[in-house]
């Protein structure tokens, strides 16, 4: 199954969906979940039914706002190492992540996750985007926002 069919198949019945962006802008491609909630903030499409947070390196600090706002379904966005070509695209479900450390802050993602699944009863994805480089730099490698670029088109394809 593609990609695009993966998030519409997940969002198919959703009303209230929050996009959380993770990772270090100043690491170049750890920076792809917060570069993607940046752009995502530029297109104004956000209303009381849709809700982008960069957390940057800090999720944690946003399990109040996510469970204050009561979403059907969260996608959680951030560079992932998964020996893939990097600018690829995975979703992996709250049980496969739980599961799993791909992500380049995976115990605290994996915590942050199993947190929020406490008493909770939204939809939890993580889209996991391939990284080429993890050095200082505020720039995305060319491979990794082409990738960024195409999960926002999809993502509004489907929501918009």
């Amino acid at each position: 199954m593609s990609f695009e069919s993966q998030l519409k198949n997940f969002l198919q019945d959703c009303e209230k969906l929050i996009v959380l962006g993770v990772g270090n802008e100043l690491k170049c491609d750890d920076g792809v979940g917060p570069f993607i909630i940046n752009k995502l903030k530029e297109e104004n499409i956000e209303n009381k039914n849709l809700l982008f947070i960069n957390a940057e390196t800090v999720p944690e600090n946003f399990t109040g706002k996510i469970r204050k706002e009561n979403p059907t379904h969260l996608i959680i966005v951030d560079a992932c190492l998964m020996d893939k070509t990097p600018g690829d695209m995975e979703i992996i479900n709250r049980y496969e992540f739980a599961n799993i450390g791909i992500s380049t802050h995976s115990m605290s993602l994996s915590f942050f996750v199993r947190y929020l699944e406490k008493d909770t009863e939204f939809g939890i994805i993580f889209v996991g985007i391939e990284p080429e480089s993890m050095d200082y730099d505020e720039n995305l490698s060319e491979n990794v926002e082409k990738a960024a670029c195409e999960f926002i088109e999809i993502l509004k394809g489907i929501i918009l």
